[in-house]
């Protein structure tokens, strides 16, 4: 049984090349369909939150003086995460902050990431949006008791990477659906899907090609 980790941050803003920091992170460990573990901190970078990011999120200035340095985070999330396979929705962002936050650590990451953003568009055409709490709504899944903190929405990514892994099993008859196979899924064009997953179920032992996910 494959465990997968699906992450999420909250950070200062948008862009870490330009100064931004990471806030707080949340994982959710899953395996067989299952949340089995799940690792929440604040992390305090030494970065100031603007007010806006502080009325969204609730983290505020005083409570990340109060939380351990991020590159202790970092390390213990490093640890906790090991080599897992990466899930995030709307994973171009998460990816960045993930990468950088750990390069400060001196570490790199060696795994990579599925988006399920990028699999929804394929596996549900039909949903009116992609952000998550749409997605959550729209296929009846556990909504979070406020978004936008790490863990929440950790949370609700991992219930839609299991919907959607349900979904496609569902649909094609499939054993199952590895991470391999949601990251070959993303780069997909929507109307190549069929055929993509037809070719899946007709060479089952057909070793995936090299993943990068895409930004779109």
């Amino acid at each position: 049984m494959e465990t997968i980790a699906v992450i999420d941050f909250e950070t200062t803003g948008l862009v870490p090349a330009q100064g931004d920091r990471a806030t707080e992170i949340g994982v959710v460990l899953v395996r067989d369909g299952q949340i089995v573990d799940r690792y929440q901190s604040l992390m305090n970078a030494g970065r100031h939150i603007p007010a806006f990011i502080e009325h969204l999120t609730g983290i505020t200035n005083a409570m990340l003086r109060a939380a351990p340095p991020a590159a202790q985070v970092m390390a213990e999330v490093a640890d906790f995460v090991s080599a897992l396979p990466l899930v995030a929705h709307n994973a171009s962002f998460d990816r960045k902050f993930w990468d950088a936050e750990l390069a400060r650590i001196g570490h790199e990451r060696t795994q990579d990431f599925v988006c399920t953003l990028l699999v929804a568009k394929r596996v549900l055409p039909e949903a009116p949006s992609y952000k998550l709490g749409s997605l959550i709504a729209f296929a009846g899944l556990p909504a979070a008791a406020r978004a936008h903190r790490a863990l929440a929405d950790a949370e609700m990514a991992a219930h839609l990477t299991v919907h959607l892994q349900r979904t496609l099993m569902e649909r094609f008859e499939l054993a199952g659906v590895p991470h391999t196979l949601l990251g070959r899924i993303q780069k997909t064009p929507k109307s190549q899907l069929e055929p993509c997953l037809r070719r899946t179920i007709a060479s089952p032992g057909r070793a995936p090609s090299s993943l990068i996910t895409a930004d779109a």
